[in-house]
């Protein structure tokens, strides 16, 4: 770029001095042409005691110098090829004795060699420099004709290991996966130590995981431990309008791979160009097959002396084309899972290098606080805390910011500008009061751990039930203590002001789609049994749920209807249970929200104590 820049100038500064060294040549040879005196005008002046001194150069010119000092003024005149100037001023006329008196000097002015030279280049660099300027145009445009060529290279960039600037010190909460990538960095910096026993070293590795759970992020690292060089690359960058520019740039990449080997391929979403073949909207002659099918032929084509490693990542592997996976290519699946509470610290330890924290700051807290963020999501969390730390004029990041951050994230920000009236905020208040209220008094709910009716979002308020602990496992328990509080604030509306409102559409909408598919998903109905209804449908090269195939009966299809209404009811009921025996918890807590707007899970516990112990479920009040 800077090359460009500096050539760019360089052009300019010639085309500056052409246009002088022309303007130049122009004005002399306009001084030099306009009006010389004839020979018998010289002669007259002469005589008449005007001319100081007369120089006579070559090609018979003659400089007749007018005046002294500073009037001194030049004028250009031409003598008679034949015959001394001398006799020519006798013949017109002159006496030798005007010519003796005035002390005229009649004189040859040898013109220096520089002169020459200086003349010669103003006449001739004008043009050196307009060939220089037509050559460097056109240099330009067959530049750029190269480039439209050029399509078949290929766009990775390529890192150095000499100075890596991520290693597996920067990933955290993935042990599991730095310890299989261990092998990688350890073959590529001592390969003799498997050729020796016969051992093959994996030739692609496919890391599997959600997004922002640190795929990239970790072949990154592998580089920096082994030290070698890295070529990155999306698969979105291998496939252009023009076909076979897919393809050639596969040919490419691994043509510049192998000069630097020993080294790592990366290619990040390989989904975009590792699709099933067959799949594609274009045909089986499609663009994208073209590209993968060369990718397959490099892959395959490695030399186990080579020492090049391709590293992908995607999170959609159900996708990829099986030939694509098979031994011998991607043999080896790491996955990327979201961290446990234990990752999820180590993470935000990374992330919180560097920056003023406050000593109270508790990332064990964090940790517990954040259940299902994946690495992405915290650093994101600590620069929400960051920035809120500076908006408020604080020299170090402390436990309430950060706190915030995690509210910021999962809910959205507060929209405190929004006016409601007084009846509209006394509805939200019970609304939410109602979901906090019917989850606290559920054993197999989660704990709550914020309530507001400060409009996030789209909601008007926000009802927040976070747990205490990681869990991969949803009992059918605990997914019927989620439709009943999801239901408590259309039950608290209706016990409180004996009408509904439009606010619990999002709360019908997330029962019945848990509940339906507790029914057709999960075998949770006792009338359907352990049985899997509907089939999704998706296209591959789309990669999204397009529709949902029946493979049932009508009469099946009522029986679902039907115990879905039944799963909902269930918690409808359960829900009006509860507020009818805790109704003067569910208006002490909705007092407590129109005066405060915020209440934490400190103050709500306060004022509704849990019955049950979350975790045990035993009773812990009568």
């Amino acid at each position: 770029m800077e090359s460009k820049r500096n050539q760019s100038y360089l052009v300019y500064t010639l085309l500056f001095i052409a246009i002088i060294a022309m303007v130049y040549r122009s004005v002399s040879q306009d001084a030099s042409v306009s009006e010389p005196l004839t020979i018998s005008e010289v002669a007259s002046d002469v005589e008449a005691h005007k001319v100081n001194r007369i120089f006579v150069e070559a090609d018979d010119k003659l400089v007749v110098i007018y005046g002294t000092g500073e009037d001194e003024i030049e004028r250009i005149a031409y003598k008679e090829p034949s015959g001394a100037f001398v006799e020519q001023l006798l013949n017109f006329g002159v006496s030798a004795e005007a010519l003796s008196s005035q002390n005229i000097k009649i004189e040859a002015r040898p013109v220096s060699a520089w002169s020459k030279i200086i003349a010669n280049i103003f006449i001739i660099l004008p043009v050196i420099i307009m060939i220089g300027i037509f050559w460097f145009i056109f240099r330009q445009a067959q530049g750029s004709n190269n480039q439209a060529m050029s399509f078949g290279k290929s766009r990775a960039r390529m890192f150095t290991g000499e100075n890596p600037t991520v290693t597996f010190e920067d990933v955290a909460g993935a042990d599991e996966s730095k310890e299989e990538l261990g092998e990688i960095v350890e073959f590529l910096q001592e390969p003799e130590k498997f050729i020796q026993l016969g051992a093959r070293i994996p030739k692609g590795v496919l890391l599997v995981g959600a997004p922002g759970t640190g795929k990239t992020l970790l072949a990154k690292a592998v580089s920096g431990e082994a030290g070698v060089p890295f070529f990155s690359i999306s698969g979105s960058e291998f496939v252009e309008m023009f076909v076979g520019v897919g393809a050639s740039r596969v040919r490419d990449l691994f043509d510049q791979a192998k000069k630097h080997a020993p080294c790592i391929i990366f290619v990040d979403e390989i989904d975009a160009v590792g699709r099933q073949r067959g799949a594609g909207l274009g045909g089986s002659h499609d663009e994208r097959e073209q590209t993968l099918n060369q990718m397959l032929v490099e892959m395959d084509g490695f030399d186990t002396e080579t020492n090049v490693i391709m590293i992908a990542a995607t999170n959609r592997p159900d996708i990829l084309d099986p030939a694509l996976l098979r031994p011998g290519r991607f043999d080896r699946r790491v996955m990327m899972d979201r961290p446990d509470m234990k990752g999820r610290e180590a993470i935000l330890a990374v992330h919180v290098k560097g920056k003023p924290l406050d000593p109270d700051v508790d990332l064990s807290s964090l940790a517990r606080g954040t259940p299902g963020f994946v690495g992405a999501d915290l650093e994101n969390l600590i620069n929400e805390g960051a920035l809120l730390a500076a908006r408020r004029g604080k020299k170090s990041i402390t436990q309430a910011e950060l706190e915030e951050a995690i509210e910021r994230v999962v809910m959205g920000p507060e929209r405190k500008s929004r006016l409601i009236s007084e009846e509209e905020k006394r509805i939200i208040a019970y609304h939410e009061a109602g979901h906090a209220v019917v989850g606290n008094a559920i054993a197999e709910a989660d704990p709550v751990q914020k309530v507001t009716i400060i409009g996030r979002g789209q909601a008007g308020g926000v009802t927040w039930f976070r747990p205490d602990e990681d869990r991969m496992l949803q009992s059918r328990k605990k997914m019927m203590a989620t439709l009943a509080y999801a239901l408590g604030g259309r039950v608290a509306e209706e016990e409180v002001f004996d009408d509904i409102t439009s606010g619990a559409s999002s709360d019908i909408s997330q029962v019945t789609q848990i509940a339906r598919s507790m029914v057709t998903q999960l075998g949770m109905s006792d009338e359907l049994g352990l049985m899997t209804y509907g089939k999704k449908e998706e296209l591959v090269f789309l990669g999204r749920e397009i529709s949902e195939q029946r493979d049932y009966s009508e009469a099946i299809a009522i029986k679902i209807d039907a115990e879905v209404r039944k799963l909902v009811d269930t918690a409808y009921k359960t829900a009006k249970k509860i507020l009818k025996k805790y109704r003067k918890e569910l208006d002490a807590v909705a007092e407590a929200l129109i005066e405060n707007e915020n209440i934490s899970r400190e103050e709500f516990e306060e004022i509704f104590p849990p019955p049950y112990d979350k975790k045990s479920g035993t009773p812990q009040i009568a």
